[in-house]
């Protein structure tokens, strides 16, 4: 099977939509039931697809419709940060992110299905990585925005390294995420997000003195 992140391309709108439709259900199967023991048959049952038309989607079967559930489930990781992640600009859209993010992994807990699906389909694969590196890539681009937005405001140092901060930032929510689901314990994820927006607070531009 191919390797691309994403399954074949559905030509038409109403062909988009069935496919679209396919994806979200097996997504909803897979969070309820796990990856390890969905079938291919709880997700037709699920999504009232016929076999013809599952495998008219999804060529490579369960572990191609997988990697679309995977970038599916990416997608939700920015959503889910939205309106938020995309306006960063005052101290007060920052507070807010912070606890959206908070509020999401705690909802989450110890189960992650992105995490699941990667370790079905092989993290290493071509089409498991493009996945992973494209979501990585995004987060930390808009967290990046966001503290440039603080520059322009004049609430931040024009000498703040935006793209650095950003992926700083973003490795210490992926470590107290993972520590969450490691430990149930959100303190390290609140801890990471906490010092990574004192880090901005601390590089404020200096009043010009007299």
């Amino acid at each position: 099977m191919s390797d691309a992140p994403t399954a074949k391309d559905a030509p038409t709108a109403k062909g988009r939509a069935t496919r679209a439709r396919i994806v979200e259900g097996a997504a909803e199967v897979l969070r309820e039931r796990g990856v390890a023991v969905t079938t291919l048959d709880d997700i037709r049952s699920r999504t009232g697809t016929s076999k013809s038309q599952l495998f008219h989607y999804f060529p490579g079967g369960k572990d191609e419709l997988l990697l679309a559930v995977a970038q599916f489930e990416a997608d939700r990781v920015l959503e889910d940060q939205q309106p938020h992640l995309g306006s960063l600009d005052s101290w007060e859209s920052w507070q807010q992110w912070r606890d959206a993010v908070v509020e999401r992994y705690e909802r989450q807990g110890d189960h992650c299905s992105l995490g699941a699906l990667f370790l079905q389909v092989g993290r290493l694969r071509p089409g498991a990585r493009a996945i992973v590196t494209q979501l990585m890539r995004q987060w930390q681009e808009q967290l990046a925005h966001g503290m440039r937005a603080l520059q322009d405001n004049g609430l931040v140092s024009p000498a703040l390294d935006a793209d650095r901060t950003a992926a700083a930032l973003l490795a210490g929510i992926q470590g107290g995420v993972a520590m969450l689901m490691s430990t149930g314990d959100s303190m390290y994820l609140k801890a990471a997000l906490d010092s990574g927006i004192d880090h901005l607070r601390a590089a404020t531009v200096e009043p010009v003195r007299a």
